[in-house]
């Protein structure tokens, strides 16, 4: 067995690790985390140390760490049947269970599931969809896909065109033509003096006509959004946002791709987020909460609208022709009918609901009077502390600062991992659906402790007027 210095340096030598300064820890200046167990809401690295997890690992471990039912269902098939393709009409009862029950769970009116393995494959499927839809029905320039500034909806290379983050793009020829950009409904970072949530949604709406006026309608094809913006900064939509929005993508024939990657399987508080805000989506994407990421799994739900034009071109165009070696792959359904069988069982979007309430109300008792505290948001399991450093003025720190980065690593340093988000200096929590009042507590007492102490960092440097 290896020693914890010879992972690390094996990991050094022949990992390439998404999302990290290559140089640095090429060089060593950055340390290996070696994650060995995980149980509830905790996770344990290889040196016994054991942290909180705020976030979920990625959003994404719903139902918390060790549920040993589903790592029973995994193996239950692994020994009956490892894999099978989904080619041709090949299906096995897991997967056959599993599509069931999305159709029947999901927002809209939908009709089938596609499989893919990541968020990213299956918002880059439900591209291809789009246009090939569109070529069925004969209208083969309408193919442009609006995506929202400060979305995330992965970072392959169309899904990671539709992203609205700057840095997913840089140096990697991104974005691609065809995707356009409408604005962040952000009401904190984006009203105009005296606008309500109302009339600020009211104006969005109003930008995304008039985006669609000047591309011509007849060459726009569909809107791509997460219900609750995530990676962006965990961003709620403001009062009347989603009707409006969907009523201009009706005028104009557009489609609209609910992104449900983070929002889907309780974490809002509904079991979609397109439940809690009356979305009506032509195409859902899933993934992370789907297996609670015991696997990897992603699905591409398509509505009985988008999916009759598809069935019914077959005589002229032949099968349709996308598909992954892996997509419905057994093990992964296997691992979601146990996670949903969890979810439905235990109510965890009712779960979510309740003790969301709990965490907001934490939140803002502890930071919403905070000098450096801008804005306490966030919505089910899902919340965000916006750091500025002045409250009136409702200005950004400087980047030079790395506020957010800074408060990050001081909770992590007390044994709690809180994302700082990427854009801005924010605070971002999504913790297991499962984690109870008493670890809320233990959560928001540490991170206040960590604000605490970069505020007087701050103070020290002369960033902040006290």
């Amino acid at each position: 067995m290896k020693t914890v210095v010879e992972i690390g340096e094996m990991d050094r030598r022949s990992v390439l690790h998404p999302f990290t300064y290559l140089k640095d820890y090429a060089e060593g200046a950055t340390a290996p985390t070696i994650v060995e167990t995980g149980k509830g809401v905790r996770i344990k690295d290889a040196s016994g140390r054991e942290y909180i997890d705020g976030f979920a690992g990625l959003y994404c471990v719903n139902v918390g760490y060790g549920r040993t039912e589903v790592a029973e269902a995994i193996a239950r098939q692994a020994y009956k049947l490892a894999y099978y393709h989904s080619y041709a009409a090949h299906t096995t009862e897991e997967l056959a269970r599993l599509s069931d029950r999305l159709v029947k769970m999901a927002p809209g009116h939908m009709s089938k599931v596609f499989f893919g393995l990541s968020g990213s494959d299956a918002n880059e499927t439900q591209a291809k969809i789009v246009w090939y839809y569109n070529n069925l029905r004969g209208k083969p320039a309408k193919k442009k896909i609006i995506a929202r500034e400060r979305g995330y909806h992965g970072c392959s290379v169309v899904s990671g065109s539709m992203t609205g983050l700057s840095f997913y793009h840089d140096h990697m020829d991104l974005p691609v033509a065809g995707i356009l950009r409408t604005g962040v409904p952000h009401h904190y970072r984006g009203a105009l003096p005296g606008e309500t949530e109302e009339t600020f949604s009211e104006r969005r709406a109003r930008e995304l006509e008039a985006l669609i006026l000047a591309e011509g309608p007849e060459t726009v094809a569909a809107l791509i959004a997460e219900p609750v913006l995530g990676t962006g900064g965990i961003i709620p939509p403001p009062s009347g946002y989603w009707p409006r929005i969907q009523a201009v993508l009706k005028k104009y024939d557009v489609l609209l791709i609910a992104d449900e990657v983070i929002c889907g399987f309780g974490r809002t508080g509904a079991m979609f987020g397109s439940d809690l805000y009356g979305m009506v989506p032509d195409l859902v994407t899933v993934a992370k909460g789907l297996t609670s990421a015991y696997v990897p799994l992603s699905a591409s739900i398509v509505s009985e609208q988008v999916y009759e034009v598809m069935q019914e071109a077959t005589p002229q165009v032949g099968a349709f022709s996308h598909g992954y070696t892996y997509s419905g792959h057994p093990l992964g359904a296997a691992a979601a009918n146990a996670v949903l069988d969890i979810v439905e069982r235990d109510d965890l979007p009712g779960q979510a609901a309740k003790k969301g309430a709990y965490l907001m109300g934490r939140l803002k008792a502890e930071f919403e009077q905070n000098p450096i505290v801008g804005e306490v948001r966030g919505v089910g399991m899902m919340a965000a502390v916006e750091f500025v450093p002045d409250r009136g003025a409702n200005v950004p720190f400087s980047p030079a600062l790395k506020v957010g980065a800074r408060i990050s690593q001081a909770a992590r340093n007390r044994n709690l991992i809180a994302r700082a988000m990427p854009h801005g200096d924010i605070l971002g929590f999504a913790p297991p659906l499962t984690m109870s009042e008493a670890e809320i507590d233990e959560m928001v007492f540490i991170a206040k402790a960590a604000v605490d102490e970069v505020l007087r960092e701050l103070y020290a440097q002369g960033a902040v007027k006290g």
